[in-house]
C-alpha cells in the first residue's frame, strides 16, 4: 500500500518505477495489491522511491487490516485515482469490442459472406461502448454532480434508524 503512495506522491506510473527498480510490471502490480515481495525486491524499490528499507519491509508485515499505520489517500488522491480506473476500463472495453467486432467481421464474411449480420452484435455493443464513454469523460451527465452522493447519504441514513 505504502508503495503504490510513494509511487503516485513521486508521479510515476507502474511501469516506470519497474524500470527503475529492476523489476517487472507484473511483480510491481502484486505488491501493490498486497502480495509479500522478497527483501532484494523491496531493496530494489526503496532505491528507486528513494526511501527507506526498513519503511517498505514494515508496511510488508503489517497486517492488512491495520488502517491506523497505513497511509491514508487524501480525498482529490481518491477521486483521482477512481477517475483513472474508470478510464482504464472505457478504454479495456473499448479494445475489446474492437478485437471482438473484428472477429465477427472475419466470421461472417467466412462462413455467410452474402449475409451481414455482425453488423447487428457490432450495433448492439456499440451503443454500449458509446455510453460507456459519455459516462467515464462526463459529456452527459444525467443525475447530476451530487445525485449519488445524495443516494449514499439516503441509504446509510436508512440503515442508520434501523431499516434496510
Amino acid at each position: 500500500m505504502i508503495i503504490r503512495k510513494l509511487r503516485m506522491d513521486k508521479g510515476l506510473s507502474q511501469e516506470q518505477l519497474a524500470a527503475m527498480a529492476g523489476i517487472s510490471t507484473r511483480t510491481l502490480q502484486r505488491i501493490e495489491r498486497g502480495a509479500n515481495a522478497s527483501p532484494e525486491t523491496l531493496k530494489c524499490l526503496a532505491a528507486a522511491l528513494d526511501t527507506d528499507f526498513a519503511r517498505l519491509r514494515k508496511d510488508q508485515q503489517m497486517p492488512p487490516n491495520d488502517a491506523a499505520t497505513l497511509p491514508e489517500l487524501n480525498a482529490d488522491e481518491r477521486e483521482a485515482m477512481e477517475y483513472v480506473r474508470d478510464i482504464k476500463a472505457f478504454y479495456t472495453h473499448a479494445m475489446l469490442y474492437g478485437v471482438v467486432t473484428v472477429g465477427l467481421v472475419v466470421l461472417n464474411l467466412l462462413t455467410s459472406p452474402g449475409y451481414f449480420w455482425a453488423i447487428w452484435p457490432a450495433l448492439g455493443w456499440g451503443v454500449g461502448v458509446a455510453a460507456h464513454g459519455l459516462s467515464v469523460f462526463e459529456f452527459v451527465n444525467l443525475f447530476g454532480n451530487d445525485w449519488e452522493k445524495r443516494q449514499i447519504e439516503k441509504r446509510l441514513g436508512r440503515r442508520k434508524w434501523g431499516r434496510q
